[in-house]
Formats: C-alpha cells, structure tokens, sequence
C-alpha cells in the first residue's frame, strides 16, 4: 500500500522518542541504562497492590471493570481536593473557581490542553531544555515551540518576557519549576513569582508540571506555581500531578487542577478520547492511599533516591573528568551533565552506548533538536547501586578518553 499521502500533515514532523528509541538497546541485558525515566523497582509496593487489587475483585467486582464517570472515581478525587487543599494547591469551596479530574497520567494534561487552547501555529513557551514528553504531545498540535534558557534559579525571567512580547498568540507557558526534567533544577521562589506576574501581565495561562513535587531529599520545600496562584487568586496556573512517581506510573493516574471552564472542556476531551482514566487503576490508586500510611511510604522513597543520586554524584565526582559538570538535584529523578563547550556530545553518547552505557543526549530535551547542546542526562532511581557504580565507572573512562 503506498503509505505517501496516509498521514495528516500534523504527524508530518512527529518523530519517535529519543529515549524511546534508546529503550531497543536496553533489550541487551548487559547494557546500563542511565536513559530511562523509571522509578525504582524497588520502589513498587507490589504486594500490598496485589491484596488491594485482589480486595477489589472480591468485594466489587462489577464497579471495578464498568464503564465509570470521565471526571474520576468520585471517593479518589475527594481525597485529591481534601489532600491538596491542605496543601493549598486547591482552593476549596464556593468562592473557588478551581476543580479537577482524574487523567491517564499527568502526559494526558499536556495532550488535552494542548487539544484545548492550541490553534494551529500558537505558540508554547517551555524552558530549555524540557520534557520530551510534552513537547511531542505539542508538536502533535503544530504549535509553535518556543524554548527560553533557564539559569541556576529557573526559567530566565528576561528572556521570558522577550520570549512574551514576541509571541502574542501564546496558548500557554509550560514549566517544570520542581526538580526539572531533564536538569534536576528547582526554580526560586523568588523566580516564581516573577513567572507568575508575567503570566498575569501578559494574560497568558500556565500549565506546572510537578510529578516529581513529593520526592525532595533535600532543601526546603517551596510553593508550588498553583499554590501562590491560589493565594493570588488569579486562577491562571492548571497543574498537573500524578501518582506514577510515588505509586506506580503502570497505573496511569494523574489529575489536573484549573478552572472549572477549563476543566469542562477537558471532560469532553476525555469522553471523545479515552472515555475516562482506568476505574480499576484509580480503586487502587484510592485505597492505596487511604488504607496504608501514603506519608510514610512517600518518605521511605525520599529516601531511597537521596541514596542513589548520593551514590551516583558521588561516582561522578570520583571517576569523571573536572571539566564535566553535574546539578545536584535536591529531589526527583535526574542529573544534568554538561560537556566542555563545543563538545562533541552526541558522539559523547554514541560511544557511551557503545559501551554498554545508555544515556539520552541534551539535545532530545530541545524546541529544536538541531541546535548546539553540550549536555546530556542521567537517571538514578532505575539503575542498581552496583549499575550506577560500575555504569559511572565505565562512562568516565570513556569521558577520559574524549574530554581528560
């Protein structure tokens, strides 16, 4: 079947993941994969899920394998709005215009946003570099990308606004400000509210992407962009959260929080797309999260990667070539390296992988992939604590042979 004329010009320029593309080497078992976004596996409360799961099947059978609402389990999403409004992500009650829904992952907000407030050629403002995820769930839309360099707090707040003033039609900014992927950075709170005036300066929403918000190991805690939205009471930021990093991402449970219009319009989206999130997946999802001690199991995880990022910056620090720096993350999954400049990186990565080392190039993160990037990224929650130490090991002697 001639294929030339079988696809809309809105997949023309869609391409696979990198790291998706990364995950075919790791079918080797001797490969270490530094590439993957993965929790733990450890991390997985696999037998309390299986009682949970088999509770569900015993006790309701019927509930948990019909057709359900498309806003989400009704028990979960008051758990949600009662958990967050502690938080002060939501603002409850009659004076509040904020509501929520249930998503299949925090990626399905991006998808559906996009879906929603998108004309073709808009523009989306996201850090540079960001979430490979998003940007293709964006680039599926034909909107404009438009990437603005972040510095040691966040986005760069003039760059931004020239980014702004520039762009007119832009549908929304994205922002990962906590413990970003791909760089590990958490934005200040002072850059925080400068994102925020901006936004509201130039009447522009904001979608926060924070599924990494309840893994800190480090520091202290910061407002989240909905949580000063919230006090503001300007309800301009839609956040979307998730339970793939602190349950299980297999479950694909997230939510999205924004006004009630924009979370209207979502439903539809929704219905016409996946009809609702799994009604399985969120039964469990709840009663995980009301039956065991969800507080406690979220600091033992906290725990468990403050150790891993510990083993593998310290690995770094020891085997790797000064002239290589590294973030250090104070919470969620990634590390950020950046080659001397001019670098050869993706050749940098090609012969890590070589190597039997998988890690994704900088440049998979960018509006436009083509331009110059010195840096690449690590994961430590997936790997061992004998991968990391021998992975780093291997990853600097040919760091040595290419940079020393």
């Amino acid at each position: 079947m001639n294929t030339t004329h079988l696809f809309s010009q809105r997949m023309s320029g869609l391409q696979p993941s990198i790291i998706r593309e990364i995950f075919k080497y790791m079918a080797d078992p001797e490969v270490i994969s530094f590439a993957a976004g993965n929790p733990a596996p450890q991390a997985f409360p696999t037998e309390v899920i299986a009682k949970i799961t088999a509770d569900i099947m015993g006790e309701n059978p019927v509930q948990a394998l019909q057709y359900s609402l498309s806003e989400g389990f009704a028990p979960l999403r008051d758990w949600l709005k009662a958990d967050l409004t502690k938080k002060g992500i939501f603002a409850a009650g009659s004076k509040s215009d904020d509501d929520l829904i249930i998503t299949s992952g925090a990626q399905q907000v991006m998808e559906v946003m996009t879906k929603l407030v998108c004309d073709e050629g808009d523009a989306i403002i996201c850090e540079a570099p960001s979430f490979i995820g998003s940007l293709n769930a964006f680039r599926s839309y034909r909107a404009k990308l438009v990437g603005v360099p972040m510095d040691e707090e966040g986005i760069d707040a003039v760059k931004l606004e020239a980014a702004l003033k520039a762009n007119p039609r832009t549908a929304f900014l994205y922002l990962i400000p906590t413990f970003q992927n791909p760089t590990g950075k958490t934005m200040s709170l002072a850059r925080r509210k400068e994102v925020l005036a901006l936004a509201e300066k130039y009447n522009v929403l904001i979608v926060e992407d924070n599924p990494y918000g309840d893994l800190r190991f480090a520091g202290a805690d910061l407002p989240t962009l909905k949580e000063l939205d919230v006090q503001a009471g300007t309800s301009r930021v839609v956040y979307a959260g998730s339970f793939s990093k602190t349950l299980a991402p297999g479950l694909r449970v997230g939510y999205m929080i924004a006004q009630q219009s924009i979370v209207q319009k979502a439903t539809v989206c929704i219905q016409a797309s996946t009809v609702h999130t799994g009604i399985l997946a969120q039964m469990i999802t709840h009663r995980f999260i009301t039956q065991t001690n969800f507080e406690k199991h979220i600091e033992k995880l906290c725990l468990l990667y403050k150790g891993k990022a510990k083993l593998m910056l310290d690995s770094l620090r020891f085997n790797m070539p000064h002239s290589i720096d590294f973030t250090e993350p104070d919470g969620g999954l990634f590390i950020w390296g950046t080659l001397p400049k001019g670098a050869d990186m993706v050749g940098f990565c090609k012969e890590a992988i070589a190597n039997k080392i998988a890690i994704v190039p900088g440049n998979a993160f960018l509006v436009n992939e083509s331009d110059p990037c010195d840096s690449f990224r690590l994961n430590f929650s997936f790997p061992s604590d004998e991968q990391i130490e021998k992975g780093v090991e291997v990853l600097s002697k040919v760091a040595k042979k290419l940079y020393a």
